[in-house]
């Protein structure tokens, strides 16, 4: 009896990464949804995760820092599950790879 090859594996990090980076219009809804959880503080660690995962999927989060001007020390301590970004390094890593921050009524909210 024939053993069959190992199946190739990629983490799941690298499958979301691979994805995101293929599909454009993906990786801004990804990172839509996971926005969402910043309402929530127990949530915010989930979307600064997706802001790197956008980051290593353009290039790399040390390409993605230089081109929005940040250290990129500073930039991997700002997108870890308890970073704390500024306005400026949130603006302005989302320009590095051709998003922009937009406001939404929250569905929720009562006038």
């Amino acid at each position: 009896m024939k053993r069959r090859a190992p199946a190739a594996s990629v983490s799941h990090e690298e499958w979301v990464i691979d994805a995101l980076r293929s599909d454009p219009e993906f990786a801004v809804e990804y990172l839509k949804q996971a926005m969402e959880g910043m309402n929530d503080p127990e949530g915010r660690g989930a979307a600064l995760l997706a802001l790197r995962q956008i980051a290593e999927s353009f290039g790399g989060v040390a390409k993605i820092a230089a081109a929005a001007g940040v250290q990129r020390e500073s930039l991997y301590r700002a997108l870890s599950p308890k970073g704390n970004p500024t306005l400026n390094t949130l603006l302005a890593v989302l320009k590095s790879v051709g998003m922009r921050l937009s406001v939404e009524p929250d569905r929720k909210a009562h006038a």
